[in-house]
């Protein structure tokens, strides 16, 4: 009996796959999310030659097009707007269909970086995330987010496919979600009551460079890219490698259309020379692009948090946040959140801060204001713009204040040095003066130690909070006005 179950259920897989011989990578499939309102591109293979013909639930339109010499195809089809409606797509080679189903149009994002993208919202192992029994409590119900995460692989080759699937929210599943991405797309749900789509394309500990084409590395750095080379990297350091997490996780997704880019990486560049971080975080950004070929799409992207590094009072930590602040300066159509208030006191030696859905909803704010226009959404963190020097004095003048800052007394984490170059704790307050000229509203900072101040940092330690904010609760960026 077993033994005539057994050659039935062969005979039918066999003409399954006769049946259907058009076959789709692992990211078009059942409960996607595709861009709504746009031409959303399908890709697969099928026999060399072949005609590929691809029809949809909610029109009438047929895409088609021929598979070329290796079997490879790609089409587009125009998909409608945002709903929670479920639609499918059939695909058609001439030897039978294959249809998906469950798939929902909406806004996708593309979650990237390290491990602190990466960390789901279960947490780490000795690293929880605030909150996780209240959001898989939360997640009933709540199937207008979904998301696939892309299997952290390196392959010196670039590859087409990867081994995932699309994960509806609910309580089972939620915890798995990226954190940071997950809080992002649920508040961007929520403003713009529509389904949001995640691809997790990470991997902790990777460095930007582990993400940069073969071309790109050869032209512009010095990290090896043949087969000796990597292979001899050392193993416990595999997550820094260059070039084969992107050929194995980024390269699988690149025909997928998207709205945009969510980047939190940087702390295995810290120590990085010069401004070579904010040059290459700059042109992966221009090979992303280039590589979806959609256009300068949103890049949103997150400075990594305080963190002691063995040494509180060093600056390395700083000097990387520094370079992303210029990075944010140099790429068009990006915006940077700063975290400098998303770690608690007690997280110094924390590499993965527990406060991830304040992560989250900033880079939801930069999306809903900057690529969806809701510009009553504050976006932008306060950030340095001059100093003026007045005796043992100096007042320093912001930009991105929206309308206040966050106090005016008691404010923590300015420093002042004289022409000596050491640096103390520096008391600051708000100050204000009718008249309307331009130095009349500021933050002035002086320290008893410093009669003749020359230069003022805020922050910049490797592990330094600080407490000052805009109007929208946006911290100050961490800065310094000295280059020393």
């Amino acid at each position: 009996m077993n033994r005539k179950f057994l050659f039935t259920a062969v005979l039918m897989a066999l003409a399954v796959g006769l049946q259907a011989k058009v076959r789709l990578p692992h990211l078009v499939s059942d409960n996607m999310i595709i861009q709504q309102q746009t031409d959303v591109r399908l890709w697969g293979w099928a026999k060399a030659g072949s005609k590929v013909v691809a029809t949809t639930s909610w029109s009438d339109q047929r895409s088609e097009t021929k598979a070329d010499r290796q079997g490879r195809w790609l089409l587009t089809v125009k998909s409608p707007k945002a709903s929670y409606t479920p639609l499918s797509i059939t695909f058609d080679d001439g030897d039978g269909q294959l249809t998906i189903s469950n798939v929902l149009a909406g806004e996708v994002w593309v979650c990237a970086g390290q491990s602190n993208m990466e960390m789901p919202v279960k947490g780490f192992g000795n690293c929880p995330v605030l909150n996780y029994n209240q959001e898989v409590i939360n997640a009933a119900g709540k199937c207008q987010v979904r998301s696939a995460k892309i299997p952290s692989i390196m392959r010196m080759k670039p590859q087409d496919d990867a081994d995932t699937y699309w994960r509806e929210c609910s309580p089972q599943t939620v915890g798995e979600f990226s954190a940071t991405g997950y809080f992002f797309a649920k508040l961007v749900n929520r403003a713009l009551d529509i389904p949001v789509g995640l691809i997790e394309a990470n991997k902790g500990g990777s460095r930007v460079e582990s993400w940069l084409t073969k071309e790109n590395l050869e032209r512009y750095t010095k990290e090896p890219t043949d087969t000796m080379g990597i292979v001899n990297f050392k193993k416990e350091w595999d997550y820094h490698r260059a070039l084969v997490w992107g050929n194995g996780t980024f390269n699988p997704i690149l025909n997928y259309t998207v709205k945009g880019i969510l980047f939190y990486q940087g702390c295995s560049n810290v120590g990085d020379p010069g401004d070579q971080y904010a040059q290459r975080l700059k042109l992966l950004v221009e090979q992303w692009r280039s590589q979806f070929k959609l256009g300068d799409i949103p890049f949103y992207f997150v400075q990594i948090a305080p963190y002691a590094s063995g040494d509180v009072n060093g600056t390395w930590n700083a000097l990387l946040q520094e370079q992303q602040y210029k990075a944010s300066k140099l790429i068009p159509n990006s915006g940077l959140v700063c975290t400098n208030d998303a770690v608690y006191p007690y997280e110094g030696t924390q590499i993965h801060p527990a406060q991830k859905q304040k992560v989250g909803e900033r880079l939801a704010f930069l999306a809903l204001n900057k690529t969806y226009g809701m510009q009553s959404v504050i976006c932008e963190s306060l950030s340095y713009r001059d100093m003026q020097v007045k005796g043992d004095t100096v007042m320093i003048h912001f930009d991105n204040e929206c309308g206040g800052i966050s106090r005016f007394e008691d404010i923590q984490g300015f420093e002042v040095a004289g022409a000596d170059r050491v640096f103390h704790p520096a008391k600051a307050s708000h100050f204000w003066q009718p008249g309307g000229a331009y130095w009349d509203e500021c933050v002035v900072v002086s320290s008893p130690e410093v009669k003749q101040p020359v230069a003022v940092r805020y922050c910049f330690r490797n592990w330094q909070l600080g407490n000052l904010a805009n109007a929208g609760g946006l911290p100050l960026f961490p800065f310094r006005t000295d280059n020393w």
